[in-house]
C-alpha cells in the first residue's frame, strides 16, 4: 500500500453531519494524526477507512483502488481500538495469534511470528497470561501485538493511550513512534490530546464539526495556524486573544484592545495594509508573553498587570495575569516569586504576534520566523531579535 486517499467523504446519522467532505492523502509510511475535540468525526473517518462504518458518500482509495465497497476482513489495515477488545478467555499468546488463524495461516509460522511481534514489545514473558492479569499498559501491549503481527499495509490506532495514566502515556508515545520507526508502515492515529499529536506525527490534521481546519506537520501547526481554532486547540496552554483594530501611530501599524496596545513588526505593517476593515484578533502564545519584575526600571513601555495565579510545572512556571479584566497565560522559567494580586509588567513579543480575521477566525498573519524554545524574562533592551 502506498498511500490511503480520502476523496470528498461524507457521513452523517440522521441530520447530524459528523464528516463532511473530507479530502485527504496519507502518503506512505507516514504517522498521520486526526486530532480534535469529541465528536469532530476522527474516529468516524477512521472507522469508514477500516471499513467498519458505510461510507456516506465519496469514496477511500488505497493507492489508486477504491476500497469503499469492501468488508473490512478485505482491506489490507490491522486496527487498534481504546477499549484494546482484547478476548478475555484467551491467552496473550492466542490474543495476538488470533488474526493469523483466522487467515489460516500455519502453527508453526503462527508460534514464531507470535514470539517475535511480543519480543518487540517486550511482553514475551506475559504470553501465558489472561487479559485479566494484565496492567494496563500489558494489555495497551497486547492490543498492539496483535495488530502489528499481521504485517498490514496500514495501522490505524482509535485513541489507544486514552486509558492509561500520565507517565505510561508518555513510555508508549515513544514506543510507538519508534514502532512506527522499525515497521516503515502508515499509521493512521486518532488522538483528542494535542501533546499526543504533537509529539509522535509526520503530520496533523485537525477537525472540527467534521470540516478539516488543517492539516500540515506539529511545528506549521503550531506556528503558522490556520485559523484561532487551530491556534486555541494546538497548544496547552492555548494561546492568548485579544479583540481590537488597527490604528497607525507615528507611520507604523499599532494594534489597540481595551487590554493590549502593541506596536506591529515592519513585516506584520506591510501584512496589514491589505486586511479587510473592522476588528482584528491577536494572538500570543504564553512562552511569547514577558514578565519583568515588579517596579521594573525599564518598564515604561509595558503593561501593566497582576498576578491572578501561579502554577509551578518545574522548570517553568504558568502564570495567569489579569490585564485590564482580561485574563491572559504567560509561561515563563521559574523560580517566579511575584505574589498573588501582586502588580506585574507585561510585554507581548511583537515578531511573535499572530492577527486573525474577527468574523471568520482566518489567519489574516503569521509571523514568517518562529522559534518554539521560551523567552526568557528581561528587561527590554536585552530581549532577543530576529535577524
Amino acid at each position: 500500500m502506498a498511500q490511503v486517499r480520502l476523496e470528498r467523504l461524507r457521513k452523517s446519522f440522521g441530520d447530524n453531519v459528523v464528516v463532511d467532505d473530507l479530502d485527504l492523502t496519507i502518503a506512505d509510511q507516514e504517522f498521520l494524526t486526526l486530532v480534535g475535540p469529541s465528536g469532530c468525526g476522527k474516529s468516524t473517518t477512521l472507522r469508514m477507512i477500516c471499513g467498519l462504518e458505510k461510507l456516506g458518500s465519496g469514496e477511500v482509495y488505497f493507492d489508486s483502488e477504491p476500497v469503499g465497497y469492501l468488508p473490512a476482513n478485505k482491506r489490507d489495515v490491522s486496527m487498534v481500538f481504546q477499549s484494546y477488545a482484547l478476548y478475555p478467555h484467551k491467552t496473550v499468546e492466542q490474543n495476538i495469534g488470533f488474526a493469523l488463524q483466522m487467515m489460516r495461516v500455519p502453527k508453526s509460522e503462527i508460534g514464531e511470528r507470535v514470539r517475535k511481534t511480543a519480543a518487540s514489545l517486550g511482553i514475551e514473558n506475559l504470553l501465558g497470561r489472561k487479559p485479566r492479569e494484565l496492567s494496563g499498559g500489558q494489555r495497551q501491549r497486547v492490543a498492539l501485538g496483535r495488530a502489528i503481527v499481521r504485517d498490514a499495509g496500514a495501522y490505524l490506532l482509535d485513541e489507544p493511550l486514552s486509558n492509561l495514566d500520565a507517565q505510561l502515556r508518555g513510555d508508549m508515545r515513544v514506543e510507538l513512534k519508534r514502532l512506527h520507526a522499525d515497521l516503515a508502515r502508515t499509521f493512521i492515529y486518532v488522538t483528542h490530546d494535542q501533546v499526543e499529536a504533537m509529539t509522535m506525527s509526520d503530520r496533523i490534521a485537525v477537525m472540527q464539526g467534521g470540516v478539516l481546519q488543517q492539516c500540515a506537520p506539529p511545528e506549521e501547526i503550531y506556528g503558522k495556524p490556520a485559523n484561532m481554532f487551530v491556534a486555541q486547540f494546538m497548544g496547552s496552554p492555548p494561546m492568548n486573544f485579544f479583540t481590537g483594530g488597527l490604528t497607525d501611530v507615528e507611520g507604523r501599524r499599532t494594534f489597540r484592545s481595551p487590554a493590549a496596545v502593541l506596536a506591529l513588526t515592519e513585516e506584520a505593517s506591510r501584512a496589514a495594509e491589505d486586511f479587510p476593515a473592522g476588528e482584528v484578533v491577536l494572538g500570543i502564545r504564553p512562552e511569547d508573553v514577558i514578565l519583568g519584575e515588579p517596579g521594573d526600571a525599564d518598564a515604561a513601555d509595558s503593561l501593566q498587570g497582576t498576578v491572578f495565579v501561579a502554577e509551578p510545572l518545574g522548570a517553568d512556571v504558568l502564570v495567569t495575569v489579569d490585564l485590564g479584566g482580561e485574563l491572559i497565560k504567560a509561561r515563563v522559567p521559574a523560580p517566579f516569586r511575584v505574589g498573588i494580586d501582586k502588580a506585574v509588567p507585561v510585554r507581548l513579543r511583537a515578531d511573535r504576534a499572530h492577527l486573525f480575521a474577527k468574523e471568520s477566525g482566518a489567519s489574516l498573519f503569521s509571523p514568517s520566523q518562529w522559534a518554539p524554545q521560551p523567552t526568557p524574562i528581561a528587561p527590554a533592551s536585552d530581549r532577543p531579535t530576529d535577524s
